[in-house]
C-alpha cells in the first residue's frame, strides 16, 4: 500500500473524530447473532466451521480473500484455504488496488491486472484455485441503503457472475481503517479502483486520481470514509442476500497493525488466535475486536500497538455504524466448536 504520511493521517482523524453523519437511519437489531470460534487454524477447522454455519454455498461459489502484496508474508495462505475452496467448488476473487509503492517496489504491487496476476501466481493461488480479478474488464454500479456518503457501490463488474459469496477475512490491522476483517473485505475488498477512491474519499471522488486521492482534501473525512465503508459491505451483503447467499469467515492469524495490502508490514506481536465465522458481518468483526481487547500482555503477545491503531483511525466506528444502518447486530453469542 502507498505510505500516507503520518501528518495526514493524524489531520484526518483529529479532524473527523466524533462527527457522525446526522440523518436518520434505521435502528439496530435488538437481537443477538451467532458467532462461531475455533481455536485451530487449519484446513480442517477451517471446513468444520463453514459447516457449523449450516448454510450450504449454491451455485457460482466467490470465496473473496486478499491475495496479498508481493512482500507481505501474512495473508491466507493456499494451504489453509484449499479444502474449503475446493469442496465448496469455489473461484477466488480480487479486484485491483488504488495505490502504487515506491519504485523499488513496483514489481509487489497489485494495482494493474498484470501484475496483480503475477503476485497470484507468486503467492500460490494459481494454478491451485480458479482465480477472478473482478474488475479486470470493468466495473458496475450497485445500490446501497446509506446514501449518507455514497450514492451506490461501484464493484467489479465480474461480481455478476457469482451466485453466493464466502467473504474468507483475514482479520489484522490498518493504516487507514484502523483493522481489517469482515466489513472492509467487503467493501474496499471487492470495490474496483474507481470505489475504492470513492469510499475512501467518501463519496469526493468517484474516477481515481491518484495524484488527489491521498490529500486531506480527499480524505479529510476519517468517520465518513468509515460510514461508506459500512455502506458499501451492506450494498455487497445484499447484493448476494438476494441471490443465493453470503457467510462470513476470519482467521485470527499473523495479525500484524499493517493490512496484507501493505507491502513491508510491521512485524507480527500477538499470538495466532483462532477462526471465527458467522452469518453476521457485524457480530463478526465485533467479535474479533473483542477478542484483541481481552488479550493479555506477555513476552510473546502483545495487543498494545494493534489496539492504539484501531484507537487512532477510530477504528470501531465503522462497526457501529454499520450496526445504526441496520447490516448486523454488535451482540452475539459466541459457540466455541472445540467443545462439542
Amino acid at each position: 500500500m502507498k505510505s500516507i504520511p503520518f501528518i495526514v493521517i493524524a489531520a484526518v482523524v483529529l479532524a473527523s473524530c466524533g462527527q457522525s453523519n446526522k440523518n436518520n437511519q434505521p435502528q439496530p437489531s435488538e437481537e443477538s447473532a451467532t458467532v462461531y470460534l475455533t481455536r485451530d487454524i487449519s484446513p480442517e477447522a477451517l471446513v468444520k466451521i463453514y459447516k457449523a454455519l449450516g448454510v450450504e454455498a449454491k451455485g457460482r461459489v466467490a470465496v473473496k480473500i486478499s491475495t496479498g502484496e508481493g512482500s507481505n508474508p501474512n495473508y491466507l495462505k493456499p494451504e489453509l484455504i484449499k479444502d474449503l475452496v475446493m469442496l465448496v467448488d469455489g473461484t477466488i476473487v480480487e479486484c485491483n488496488t488504488a495505490y502504487g509503492n515506491a519504485p523499488e517496489d513496483a514489481k509487489d504491487e497489485r494495482n494493474t491486472s498484470a501484475n496483480h496476476w503475477k503476485i497470484i501466481e507468486q503467492h500460490g493461488f494459481k494454478p491451485l484455485f480458479k482465480v477472478d480479478i473482478m474488475d479486470e474488464e470493468g466495473e458496475m454500479h450497485i445500490p446501497v441503503k446509506d446514501n449518507s456518503h455514497i450514492k451506490y457501490d461501484i464493484v467489479g463488474s465480474h461480481i455478476a457472475n457469482y451466485d453466493f459469496m464466502i467473504a474468507l477475512n483475514h482479520f489484522k490491522g490498518h493504516p487507514m481503517g484502523g483493522y481489517g476483517g469482515a466489513l472492509k473485505n467487503l467493501s474496499i475488498g471487492c470495490a474496483s479502483q474507481n470505489g475504492k477512491a470513492y469510499i475512501h474519499s467518501a463519496g469526493k471522488m468517484e474516477v481515481l486520481d491518484m495524484e488527489k486521492l491521498w490529500t486531506p482534501e480527499y480524505i479529510g473525512d476519517q468517520d465518513g470514509f468509515l460510514e461508506s465503508m459500512a455502506a458499501a459491505a451492506q450494498a455487497v451483503t445484499d447484493y448476494f442476500q438476494k441471490k443465493e447467499g453470503i457467510i462470513y469467515i476470519s482467521v485470527m492469524n499473523n495479525m500484524s497493525i499493517d493490512c496484507d495490502c501493505v507491502d513491508h508490514p510491521e512485524p507480527v506481536k500477538l499470538e495466532d488466535y483462532g477462526i471465527l465465522a458467522s452469518t453476521d458481518p457485524v457480530a463478526l468483526d465485533q467479535a474479533c475486536v473483542d477478542i484483541i481487547n481481552q488479550q493479555k500482555v506477555t513476552a510473546t503477545n502483545d495487543p498494545t500497538d494493534l489496539l492504539s491503531r484501531i484507537d487512532q483511525q477510530h477504528g470501531t466506528h465503522t462497526i457501529d455504524w454499520a450496526e445504526k444502518i441496520g447490516l448486523g447486530s454488535k451482540k452475539y453469542n459466541l459457540v466455541n466448536i472445540d467443545k462439542k
